[in-house]
């Protein structure tokens, strides 16, 4: 537990006291990452049967001379959700901007990664800004007037339900500014197999990372949640094209969070993250209704005055 419950997020507070009250209990994946949830999400991306880090990494590897011809200009990189922003780099040494402003919710995370890319890139300004970038983001003044390049790599706009994603695209442009642009990943429709492994692999890291959750709730918010009575569950919604990851009741269990108790029955679930799958035609019309954008490789369209650049292929 946290020295005062005062040091909590009430945002935090606010989305599990309310997520665990609703008749399908849910809590939103952005409470996944305090600092132990995201060393753990780092190893994630390092697993044999986790596909999205590596084939994106290597895509964009590949067309990263591309990207660079396409943003000449760009004087700023603005990373949504940085975390060990381990593929920046690739983009940093392509578009060699003046400034580069990590964002990510986790703070000492943050600090860690955004001083690892300095020392990288010494000739480079580096504003990190600790931030949930769903909700309202002041960027450094220091970058002001600045030409700016949205970078949202990870296929992480799949965690969001369509409606929510087209928002948070504009939220984007409206955080970027006029004539900005947006470099963005998106995890491709596959086989069900393929797509299980990767949200639920056999080191059962993905499971430690999921139940990592109910620690975070135990720490900060006075819980007193049995970790041994949920176990981690990865399922394939065929309806709504995505993944989705379970704390399943193991038992009838009950349990108290800042004085409110709560009951779960045997089988019951606590639904903790989305990830959304896109084909071609679903990733188009995603980005022209958020920011009238681009694709590159699938499709070329006239842009508006914000654009957005869309990394894939087939087999990714």
């Amino acid at each position: 537990m946290l020295e005062t419950l005062e040091q909590v997020d009430p945002a935090f507070r606010a989305d599990v006291l309310n997520g665990l009250a609703e008749p399908i209990p849910a809590i939103p994946a952005r409470w996944f990452y305090d600092r132990r949830g995201s060393e753990l999400f780092d190893e994630i991306t390092k697993l044999p049967a986790y596909y999205p880090t590596r084939t994106e990494t290597a895509l964009l590897e590949e067309r990263i001379g591309e990207v660079a011809r396409l943003i000449p200009s760009v004087s700023a990189v603005v990373e949504f959700g940085s975390g060990s922003s381990t593929k920046t780099p690739i983009l940093l040494r392509a578009a060699k901007p003046q400034a580069y402003v990590p964002i990510d919710i986790s703070g000492d995370y943050l600090r860690e990664s955004a001083a690892r890319v300095d020392a990288e890139f010494p000739g480079m300004k580096v504003y990190p800004v600790e931030a949930d970038f769903t909700r309202e983001v002041r960027l450094p003044d220091a970058i002001d007037g600045l030409p700016r390049l949205g970078f949202f790599p990870g296929s992480t706009i799949g965690n969001f339900v369509p409606q929510t994603a087209t928002d948070l695209l504009r939220h984007f442009r409206a955080i970027l500014g006029t004539g900005a642009r947006l470099l963005i990943g998106m995890d491709r429709v596959k086989g069900v197999e393929r797509l299980l492994a990767a949200y639920d692999d056999d080191q059962g890291v993905t499971a430690e990372f999921n139940l990592n959750l109910l620690r975070r709730i135990n720490r900060e918010l006075d819980g007193d949640i049995p970790l041994d009575a949920f176990r981690h569950q990865a399922r394939w919604n065929d309806m709504l094209g995505r993944i989705e990851m379970h704390l399943v009741a193991t038992r009838d269990v009950e349990f108290e969070v800042e004085g409110r108790r709560f009951g779960f029955a045997k089988g019951r679930s606590i639904h903790t993250e989305n990830s959304h799958k896109y084909g071609p035609r679903g990733a188009r019309l995603l980005l022209l209704a958020g920011v009238h954008a681009t694709c590159i490789g699938a499709c070329r369209r006239p842009s508006g005055r914000a654009s957005a650049a869309l990394l894939q292929r087939a087999d990714s």
